[in-house]
C-alpha cells in the first residue's frame, strides 16, 4: 500500500517497535490516518497473520520535539485500569513508548474498538441518553490509586468572546472565573468525553470510549459541562442542558448548589472560546463543513448568555 510505505519509510523505528509486539507470525501490513486528532497523530494499523486474517490497531504518537511523556503514561494507566471494567469499553492497552527511547515520536499501541464516531444532527436524540449513561458508568470507577487532580487552564484573561457577542453576559461569565473555586467531590473523569471520543455501532448503542489521554479525579460536573458544551455547539440551542438532565436521569449527581453547577458549566463553555478554529477545523473534517468559525461562535455566545440569564429573566 502506497499510504503504509510513505508512513513505514517515514516512522522505521516505530515500525519495528510496534512488531516487536505482535504475536508470533504477525506483521503490519498498511496503515492509514485516522481523522479528527487534534494534538496526536492517529493511525489504524492493519496487522496480518501468518496463518491468515487480520485484525487492526491504533497506535498514538505525539510528533513534535519537548512533547511530554505525561499524556501517555496516563492514557496507559487508564486503559489498564480500564481492563477491569469491560461495560465502558475501552480499547486494550497493547504497548507504551511514552519518552520514545524506541520509537520516532512518543507512542503508544492500542486494540481497535469498532464503530464509529457520529457528529451528525441525525439521531442525537437516541444518542444523548446513552451518552449520560456512559458517564455515570465512568464516574463509577474507583480507581485504588487516584489519577492526578484536575486542571482548568482558561483565565479570565484569556478568553476571546465571540464576535458580536453579549458583551454583558461574557464581562459577567468571565468574572466567575475570577471567583473561589466551588467545593466539589471527587469522581474519575475521563476529561474530554464527547462526540468525538464515543464510538456507535447500529442501534444506536456505543461500542467504545477512546482518548484517555487526561483522566483525573474531580468532580462530575467538570465531564458533563464538556459534553454539554459540545453538543450545544454540534446540534445548537437546548442540547446542553438536555445532556445534563439526561446525567441526573441516569443516576448522575452534580453539584447541590445551583451556584456551583453553573460555574462548572461557564467554565466550560469560555475554555471553548479559546479554540473555536481548532475545534471547527477538527469538525469540518470530520463530516460537518456547516460548522464554521462564525456559526460555532454564534452558538457558544447564545449559550453562555443562556447560562448567565437569571430563570425569570
Amino acid at each position: 500500500m502506497d499510504e503504509h510505505t510513505g508512513w513505514a519509510v517515514h516512522r522505521p523505528s516505530t515500525l519495528a517497535w510496534v512488531h516487536r509486539h505482535l504475536d508470533a507470525g504477525e506483521r503490519v501490513v498498511g496503515s492509514a490516518p485516522l481523522p479528527g486528532g487534534i494534538s496526536a497523530e492517529m493511525r489504524t494499523l492493519t496487522v496480518a497473520a501468518r496463518t491468515g486474517g487480520t485484525r487492526a490497531l491504533v497506535l498514538r504518537s505525539l510528533p513534535g520535539t519537548g512533547r511530554a511523556a505525561e499524556p501517555l503514561t496516563r492514557e496507559a494507566d487508564a486503559l489498564t485500569l480500564l481492563a477491569d471494567h469491560p461495560r465502558i469499553r475501552a480499547p486494550r492497552l497493547v504497548a507504551v513508548d511514552a519518552t520514545a527511547r524506541r520509537c520516532e515520536h512518543p507512542s503508544l499501541l492500542m486494540t481497535h474498538l469498532p464503530g464509529r464516531a457520529v457528529l451528525d444532527d441525525e439521531g442525537v436524540a437516541d444518542r444523548v441518553p446513552l451518552l449520560a449513561r456512559r458517564l455515570v458508568e465512568i464516574h463509577a470507577v474507583r480507581p485504588a490509586a487516584r489519577p492526578p487532580v484536575f486542571t482548568t487552564l482558561t483565565t479570565a484573561d484569556t478568553v476571546v468572546p465571540p464576535e458580536g457577542a453579549d458583551a454583558e453576559a461574557w464581562a459577567a461569565a468571565t468574572d466567575l472565573l475570577r471567583d473561589a473555586v466551588p467545593h466539589w467531590t471527587g469522581r474519575h473523569l475521563h476529561r474530554d468525553v464527547h462526540p468525538g471520543n464515543v464510538l456507535f455501532g447500529d442501534g444506536p448503542r456505543i461500542t467504545g470510549v477512546v482518548d484517555w489521554a487526561a483522566p483525573s479525579w474531580g468532580p462530575a460536573d467538570l465531564d458533563v459541562a464538556h459534553c454539554a458544551t459540545t453538543l450545544e455547539l454540534l446540534h445548537g440551542p437546548g442540547w446542553g442542558d438536555r445532556f445534563t438532565a439526561a446525567y441526573t436521569d441516569a443516576g448522575g449527581r452534580l453539584a447541590v448548589a445551583a451556584r456551583a453547577r453553573r460555574y462548572w458549566r461557564v467554565r466550560d463553555a469560555l475554555a471553548f472560546s479559546e479554540d473555536v478554529h481548532v475545534v471547527t477545523r477538527a469538525w469540518q473534517g470530520s463530516g460537518r463543513p456547516d460548522l464554521t468559525p462564525g456559526t460555532v461562535g454564534a452558538r457558544l455566545d447564545g449559550y453562555v448568555t443562556a447560562l448567565m440569564t437569571p430563570p425569570d429573566g
